[in-house]
């Protein structure tokens, strides 16, 4: 009698009593660690390389018993494969494995099978087709559980030729009687649509039978693909909402047979629990998104200003945020609840009060500008520093638009530059000095004022640069105390001089405020009896470390030497800057960065002196005369952001071409962090000038300039090549584009 005995290592055989033999036999493999065992094992690593360690030698032990053709451990081998994949490591090697493991008969397998093939495959892959038959068998199976497996695996990683080929089964599992792959199924129907849409005809007659579905999870995926209300269930309703948005918008039937149950809910739902909030909100942005009916509209505004009494900061963003879109279409609703929104200034949370203030400047007209102004300067003095630079460009702008007065107009502008100076954009000073230039009535006024606030603070740089130009213009009205708009101070002509030269030597002096003082007391030699003292202040100068006043000086004595019966012309008054006129009127100057009107007028020359740097003298010395006919250009236009360009000429140099970029946002969120840049081939030569700020606003609410002087000297076809990079919507966003199209009149 043969008797055999297996043991791990060795064979043993009796042929009978007293007859041993022992034989070595086949090695198996020892039983594999399970899932609970490794993640065990793997969270006692305290360091990555030994978590590395131990991921590799269980990986090798995965492969051994792969090659082994190891039915018995399969689905926990791979069950430990995912959950590595998961930590982030390479676990491709499994592919087949899984497809194997769906093959089998044992639900266990085909649920990790399933499982793995969502996480390892996609349709990018080949390797995917070779489950769509045995997909196609399960969805057949008998079992409800292995057909969900089925239809979840199809919905999740399905592609358009596996979608093509299974969706006979999945319109067939729409139609079944069971809820719960009724639920399956409409999952994967969208799924199947989204990849073949063509295949939507297929699904239409199943889909339109789940609107009578008790099971609300049936409903809700019904919704997503394709009205009735349940006011009992609030994810139902929100989903019955956003499909009556898709169905209403620009159709003027649907909304009319939408308007009465809007106005329903919006009137009947009950607000004491968020439950309630939402399915109002959601009720909201239907009834603004299709073609209501006015008092509809009125009564989603006014909901929304219910919203902002709310002691929920969630439910108050989201309604100033509703309440933003809204306020260009509905413009008077939204101020019956002027005051809730200027209260919101005073929230602690920042979101809020950035959108309060955005919504703020957005109210404001030719009725409420005092009003309004009076809060948001309020709301400019106590607000953190992030909010001053974005508070002070709202009010100048409203300020412009709605000025009630030219003298109001003076003193808002002043009293922002006196409180957050030094956050305004570049752009406010020369506006500043061209309304006070075409103030005419006003100079004595205005000068008088900067020179008390020079007095008293030094610190804001807009507001010293903006006194220094006035000083320099106006010195003689402030001498003479002509002012009769208030009392008149009086002051002397050295005490002027005496802040000027201060502002030179200040430490708290940027070289921007420094040229302009320069200037100033250069423009005072035409004005003061006190020249001897100018000409020496100027002459000092004229060795200054500073190239840029160093430059200055040098210029200006040039005029007192060489040119000095020209210099009363040259340092006359500067008339009104018109900015529709066209042909001659001399125009703010921006020279190296800065903000700075010219000395020198269009009927003049400049004076000629010798440069230190032949390029920024070229660009520096000129004066920017308007020319109407050279026609403007879109030069971008992508993704909502749109860069138009405008052109000016230079005289006396007819090389350079002056060309201001205006960049505008359609979009309905800011863009941050905006850089233009922009090259020219090496036959030209690009002086770009600093932007007026790196914030494109909201919805067109503001633009952001920026100059570009070109040196053509051969008058060549100008052409040009632009980088763009911003931040939108907290992502990161970079173009380049090519710009060919200039107008002849540009270059010839």
């Amino acid at each position: 009698m043969l008797i055999v005995c297996w043991s791990p290592v060795m064979v043993e055989v009796w042929n009978g009593p007293g007859d041993k033999k022992t034989v070595e036999g086949p090695s198996r493999m020892p039983a594999p660690i399970r899932l609970r065992e490794l993640i065990r094992t793997i969270r006692t690593a305290r360091t990555q390389a030994e978590e590395r360690e131990m991921i590799q030698k269980e990986c090798a032990a995965i492969r051994s018993s792969f090659r082994e053709e190891d039915n018995t451990y399969r689905c926990r081998n791979v069950a430990k494969l995912l959950y590595m994949h998961m930590l982030g490591y390479p676990a491709h090697f499994g592919q087949l494995e899984c497809l194997k493991l769906i093959a089998s008969q044992k639900f266990t397998d085909k649920r990790i099978g399933y499982l793995g093939a969502m996480l390892l495959l996609d349709e990018r892959q080949d390797v995917h087709l070779l489950m769509t038959n045995c997909i196609k068998n399960d969805l057949n199976h008998s079992t409800q559980y292995v057909q969900g497996l089925a239809l979840c695996t199809l919905g999740c990683m399905g592609s358009s030729e596996m979608c093509r080929d299974l969706a006979g089964e999945v319109e067939k599992l729409l139609k079944t009687s069971n809820s719960y792959l009724r639920k399956k199924a409409a999952l994967c129907a969208v799924h199947v649509i989204r990849k073949v849409p063509e295949l939507m005809e297929m699904f239409l007659p199943a889909t339109k039978n789940l609107l009578s579905e008790k099971n609300h999870g049936n409903l809700t995926k019904y919704c997503d693909t394709s009205s009735r209300f349940c006011f009992f269930d609030p994810f139902l309703q929100v989903r019955i909402l956003r499909l009556l948005r898709i169905l209403g918008k620009g159709d003027d039937d649907s909304s009319e047979a939408m308007n009465d149950i809007l106005a329903q809910v919006a009137t009947n739902t009950e607000t004491s629990k968020n439950v309630g909030n939402a399915i109002l909100y959601e009720t909201v942005l239907t009834i603004m998104d299709i073609k209501s009916e006015s008092g509809l509209r009125v009564l989603a505004i006014n909901i929304l200003g219910r919203f902002l009494l709310n002691n929920d900061k969630n439910i108050r963003y989201v309604a100033l945020t509703s309440l933003l879109k809204t306020v260009q279409t509905d413009h008077n609703a939204v101020q019956r609840h002027r005051s809730t929104i200027v209260d919101c200034l005073k929230d602690l949370d920042v979101s809020i009060k950035r959108r309060a203030m955005e919504l703020s400047f957005a109210l404001v007209n030719g009725n409420n500008i005092r009003g309004m102004m009076k809060e948001l300067l309020y709301f400019l003095d106590s607000c953190d520093p992030e909010f001053k630079a974005d508070c002070a460009s709202g009010v100048f702008l409203a300020a412009e638009k709605y000025a009630p007065s030219k003298r109001w107009h003076i003193d808002t502008i002043m009293r922002v530059l006196t409180t957050a100076g030094s956050y305004v954009r570049d752009d406010s000073v020369p506006n500043l000095i061209q309304l006070i230039t075409n103030s005419v009535e006003m100079h004595a006024y205005t000068v008088q004022r900067l020179y008390k606030a020079l007095l008293d603070d030094i610190s804001q740089q807009p507001l010293v640069q903006v006194a220094s130009w006035c000083i320099g213009e106006y010195g003689d009205l402030l001498v003479s105390g002509q002012c009769e708009e208030e009392e008149p101070i009086q002051v002397t002509e050295d005490e002027v001089l005496d802040v000027l030269e201060g502002l030179l030597v200040s430490n708290l002096s940027t070289p921007v405020t420094r040229g302009y003082a320069l200037t100033a007391i250069m423009k005072l030699s035409t004005r003061f009896t006190s020249v001897n003292r100018i000409k020496k202040v100027v002459s000092i100068y004229g060795s200054s470390i500073d190239v840029e006043l160093q430059q200055r000086a040098v210029e200006y004595n040039a005029l007192f030497k060489k040119y000095d019966h020209m210099r009363p012309a040259l340092l006359e008054r500067m008339p009104i800057m018109e900015k529709t006129a066209s042909n001659g009127p001399t125009e703010i100057v921006q020279t190296n960065g800065e903000a700075e009107p010219s000395v020198v007028e269009a009927k003049h020359p400049p004076p000629v002196t010798q440069p230190t740097n032949q390029v920024r003298t070229v660009f520096s010395l000129y004066i920017i005369t308007k020319n109407t006919r050279i026609p403007p250009m879109t030069a971008y236009n992508k993704n909502g952001l749109k860069i138009d360009f405008t052109f000016e000429r230079a005289n006396p140099n007819p090389n350079i071409a002056v060309i201001t970029i205006h960049a505008s946002n359609s979009t309905e969120a800011d863009m941050t962090d905006f850089v233009f840049q922009a090259a020219v081939p090496k036959t030209f030569q690009l002086q770009l000038l600093s932007p007026s700020s790196n914030v494109v606003p909201t919805l067109n609410q503001g633009t952001v300039t920026q100059v570009i002087r070109v040196l053509n000297p051969q008058k060549q076809q100008l052409r040009m090549r632009i980088k763009l990079t911003y931040t939108h919507k907290g992502s990161a966003v970079q173009d380049l584009a090519e710009v060919n199209n200039f107008p002849p009149q540009s270059w010839q």
